[in-house]
C-alpha cells in the first residue's frame, strides 16, 4: 500500500523504480536464482518433509516414516531423553565428460532431513526398527506404568 504513495522513499515505490534506470539494473538480484540459489535444482532428491504416521497399538507405539529413495546406510535412528530422532542424509553426484574425460558439467547435491518426536514411558531395550522399500517402521514398546500415589502427612 505505501509503495503507491507519491512521496517518501522511491525505493519502495515500484512505479518510480521502473522509471529509474539505475535502480532497475539491480532488479535482477531479486530473481529467484539470487534469493534462493537452489530454486532451479528442484528438491535435489530429498523430500521436503518426512511423512510420518504414529499409531498407538495399546502395548506399543508404531511409527512409520516414508523415506523414498533412501538406503538403510543413509538413515540414523536414536532415542535419547524421551526423544526419538530420525535423520536421513544423502550425497549424490552426477558427471558429464567430453571425449577426453574432461568435465563438461559436474553437479553435487547433498541434503539432510530430520524429525524428532517426544515419546515418554518407553521400554528403550525393546525398541526395534525395520527399513524396506523406502519405508522405516519403528516399534516402541511402552514401559509398564508406575502408579505414583502417596499420602502426605499433615503436620
Amino acid at each position: 500500500m505505501f509503495g503507491l504513495v507519491p512521496f517518501g522513499s522511491k525505493k519502495n515505490n515500484e512505479v518510480a523504480r521502473r522509471e529509474d534506470g539505475f535502480h532497475s539494473l539491480f532488479d535482477i538480484f531479486n530473481e529467484p536464482f539470487f534469493t534462493n540459489p537452489f530454486a532451479g535444482f528442484g528438491d535435489m532428491g530429498m523430500p521436503a518433509s518426512m511423512r510420518v504416521d504414529v499409531k498407538d497399538n495399546g502395548s506399543s507405539y508404531e511409527l512409520t516414516a516414508d523415506l523414498p529413495g533412501m538406503e538403510k546406510k543413509d538413515i540414523s535412528l536414536s532415542y535419547d531423553n524421551n526423544y526419538l530422532t530420525i535423520e536421513a542424509h544423502r550425497d549424490e553426484s552426477s558427471d558429464q565428460k567430453d571425449n577426453q574425460g574432461n568435465y563438461i558439467r559436474r553437479e553435487r547435491h547433498t541434503g539432510t532431513i530430520s524429525r524428532s518426536f517426544y515419546i515418554d514411558n518407553i521400554d528403550e531395550t525393546g525398541i526395534s526398527a525395520q527399513f524396506n522399500a523406502g519405508v522405516l517402521k519403528v516399534v516402541l514398546p511402552k514401559a509398564p506404568e508406575v502408579q505414583r500415589h502417596s499420602r502426605i502427612e499433615i503436620k
